[in-house]
Parts: structure tokens; sequence; C-alpha cells
């Protein structure tokens, strides 16, 4: 299996992400006011969006390539972009990544600020979602 590496993406290279979600035909974009995650095997096989929310992140945009799926690169990108934050984490997702998710240590039905709820109720209007969260690690 390649060597990733999982890195935050500087400023000046984000339009790169937005080069992967296109040619890939995804809908997902590079958010500017959040932090931006790439996983590179020489290129971009995967990225994903930390947007700061009230009390917290919100993990968006999490895509990988579909050559190289199944093989950790996820796991490994959400796991790199939420070390060291002092806050949760929250996702929607569609109820069938729910065990995914809870591999990568979300927990269902989590706690969140009434803004996230909010949306939330809006966006499963048009499709099954549900949350996720994931507290802070708490290192010795």
């Amino acid at each position: 299996m390649p060597d990733t590496q999982y890195t935050l993406l500087d400023e000046p290279l984000w339009p790169l992400m937005n080069k992967f979600y296109r040619a890939h035909q995804s809908s997902m974009k590079a958010v500017r006011d959040a932090r931006l995650w790439v996983a590179r095997r020489e290129e971009i096989v995967g990225a994903l969006c930390l947007r700061p929310v009230a009390g917290g992140y919100w993990l968006t945009g999490l895509f990988v390539d579909p050559a190289c799926r199944g093989q950790g690169v996820a796991a490994g990108l959400i796991d790199a972009a939420v070390q060291g934050l002092e806050l949760p984490v929250w996702l929607y997702c569609h109820p069938d990544l729910r065990g995914f998710y809870e591999g990568c240590g979300f927990s269902f039905d989590p706690e969140m600020p009434y803004a996230m709820v909010e949306r939330l109720s809006r966006y499963a209007r048009s499709k099954p979602m549900i949350a996720m969260g994931r507290e802070p690690q708490i290192l010795p």
C-alpha cells in the first residue's frame, strides 16, 4: 500500500482541493472559513473540511478517491484533522455510514449546539441523515 501523508492545506493551495472534488464529479467544495485537510499519495487522494462552529467543529466534505477506498485513507485523514483539537467535532452522514464513523471514535446522536441541530433538521428533509460526534481526546 502506498505511503499516505495527511496535511493541513495551506491557503494558496486551496484551489487544489476543489480541483480534486471536481475530478471525481463530487459536489463538495472547499470552505474558506475551514481548516482544509488532504491525504496525498503524490496526488491528493482524500480531503475534508473542519469548519469552526459554536462550541466545536463541523466535519464536512470528506471524500476519498474511489480507487483508494477501503485502505484506511478516510480514517487516517479524520485522525490527523482532529488530533489536538480541544473541542468536539460533529458531522452528518447517511445512516449506512454509522459503523464507519463509530470506528473512527464518533458516537451516534451527540449533544450539539442548537444551530447544528437545526441544520440537521433541514438536511434530513431531503435525504436520510444522522448526527455523529467525537469528543476531544484528552492526552496525559
